[in-house]
C-alpha cells in the first residue's frame, strides 16, 4: 500500500465514509446533500477533506483507495 494513504480510509469520519459510498453509489454533490440534509457546500467541505486525508487530487483515485482498502466493494461483469 502507498504512503499516501498512511491511516487509510479508517482514518475518515462516520459522515465522511457515508458520503464516500454515496459517491460510489453515483449521487452528485447535490443529491448527497438532499439525502443527508446537508448543504452542498458541506458535502464538498467533506470530500475536499477525504481527499486530503487520503492524499489524492481526484474522486477516481478517492474511489480506488477506497476499493484498494476493501471499503467498497464492486463485481465484475
Amino acid at each position: 500500500m502507498e504512503k499516501r494513504k498512511r491511516d487509510g480510509v479508517a482514518s475518515l469520519t462516520e459522515r465522511e465514509q457515508e458520503i464516500l459510498q454515496l459517491i460510489w453509489n453515483g449521487l452528485k454533490n447535490r443529491e448527497i446533500g438532499a439525502r443527508l440534509k446537508i448543504s452542498v457546500k458541506t458535502v464538498e467541505a467533506h470530500r475536499a477533506n477525504m481527499m486530503k486525508k487520503l492524499r489524492v487530487s481526484n474522486a477516481a483515485q478517492l474511489l480506488k483507495a477506497a476499493i484498494e482498502e476493501g471499503f467498497i466493494r464492486f463485481r465484475r461483469a
